[in-house]
């Protein structure tokens, strides 16, 4: 096959926090999107005025983007808000505001002409026709909905010139349309339009039948082969579909999660660079391979490819669990270099003779380093075992324990794994 080069797409990766923002571009993202509590869809961002201000900077130093959500619904009260948001923003200057909702729209075109407007997947954009609608309200991107077939995706794309085209390759997928769910606030009191989302669809729920002429006779319908968790999606991941999405040309690839660790914004974006990177060097012999592995050892709910191919069937659900099919777990993150060793902040039990599994965030390729023992870096003792129960545990990892190379070649930042413990 013979393809017609695009220009690289922007990749696009979550950053609910400074954390996850610095990971994300040191493991190859070339934007990063973010909010303020209260304001955008999650309303537990972990920014503040100062956290932001500086992940702006830190972006624009390093050449990278960061776009701010202000995808929320709005309400009356909503008002005063806007007005305060939109002079704290002016002066950050961000490369871009997430819009859902058409008056936000045109509120901060008036009061942020500078800044471009991008329009949230909240939209619910799955046409030309809408798309069109709001390039000429003065959007620069359209963020698709997650229901749109890739075919339909391809069309807005070759009719909307001048528009900027985003859509979502990998993360996590509501089970009502574009994230417009009543159920959180009915179950739980908490507004998944509001950034506040319980995830109700993923509890386990026991279900009755009720006959009309004999009421309160429940009876129970049992679970089949298939489970119980009637609600709970897959995760989406395109990754076997990302040489059709680049051949495409389409503008940003965007991962979902904001709420997610700075783990996983790093597995993601390493195996999207990597495999974007290369499909650009040598399309002929891509293959997804190399990078679902990578993927599928990430914490995930089994994959779909959601609706690329059009409307799913129940193979988008997992029925039987909500627990991840992934046999690796978060160990930990390389907090600082010091002059004993690296001081390694811990996100699981760790046991003198654990391996810890390191994520080289410039190259697709992993190191290996065996624990002989441990150090508290809280006490300075050595333990045979530690866990993750104070705020920041860490450990200090010898420089002995590595290479003289390997050691220098890990950055700051950069993510271990290990594998997942069996339950006893």
């Amino acid at each position: 096959m013979v393809y017609e080069m695009q220009k690289k797409p922007e990749l696009l990766l979550p950053a609910g926090s400074l954390d996850a923002l610095e990971t994300a571009f040191l493991y190859g993202a070339d934007a990063v999107y973010a909010g303020l509590p209260s304001l955008s869809l999650r309303a537990h961002d972990g920014f503040s005025d100062e956290t932001l201000l500086r992940g702006i900077e830190t972006a624009h130093r390093a050449g990278k983007k960061i776009y701010l959500a202000l995808n929320l619904f709005s309400r009356n009260e909503d008002a005063e808000n806007f007005e305060r948001f939109a002079e704290r923003i002016g002066a950050f200057a961000p490369d871009g505001l997430i819009v859902s909702d058409p008056g936000v729209f045109v509120y901060m075109k008036k009061h942020l002409p500078t800044i471009p407007l991008h329009v949230s997947t909240q939209a619910n954009v799955g046409s030309w026709m809408t798309a069109e609608f709001w390039k000429d309200l003065g959007a620069s991107m359209c963020v698709l909905s997650r229901e749109t077939p890739f075919s339909d995706i391809c069309e807005i794309k070759r009719r909307c010139k001048g528009l900027k085209i985003e859509m979502f390759i990998h993360g996590a997928m509501c089970m009502s349309y574009s994230g417009r769910c009543l159920l959180s606030a009915y179950m739980a009191g908490r507004s998944a339009n509001r950034g506040r989302c319980a995830h109700a669809c993923r509890w386990e729920y026991n279900v009755y039948l009720e006959e009309k002429e004999r009421p309160g006779e429940l009876m129970p319908l049992y679970e089949d082969e298939r489970g119980t968790y009637i609600m709970n999606s897959k995760d989406l991941c395109l990754m076997p579909k990302l040489d059709r999405i680049l051949a495409a040309g389409i503008d940003c690839l965007k991962v979902e999660g904001r709420n997610k660790t700075p783990y996983y914004v790093a597995v993601t974006a390493r195996a999207y660079r990597k495999a974007i990177d290369d499909w650009f060097e040598n399309p002929q012999s891509w293959t997804p391979a190399p990078y679902m592995a990578e993927l599928e050892a990430l914490q995930n709910r089994g994959y779909t490819l959601g609706f690329f191919d059009g409307v799913t069937g129940p193979e988008q659900q997992n029925y039987d669990s909500t627990q991840s099919t992934a046999s690796w777990r978060n160990a930990g993150v390389i907090r600082e270099r010091t002059e004993r060793g690296f001081v390694f902040t811990i996100y699981q039990k760790l046991c003198a003779g654990d391996v810890l599994t390191f994520l080289c965030p410039d190259a697709m390729k992993t190191l290996q380093v065996s624990l002989p023992y441990l150090t508290d870096a809280f006490t300075g003792r050595c333990v045979e075992t530690i866990s993750p129960g104070k705020a920041g545990q860490a450990v200090i990892l010898s420089y002995d324990f590595f290479k003289e190379s390997d050691a220098a070649s890990l950055p700051v930042r950069t993510v271990a794994r290990i594998p997942a413990r069996e339950n006893k």
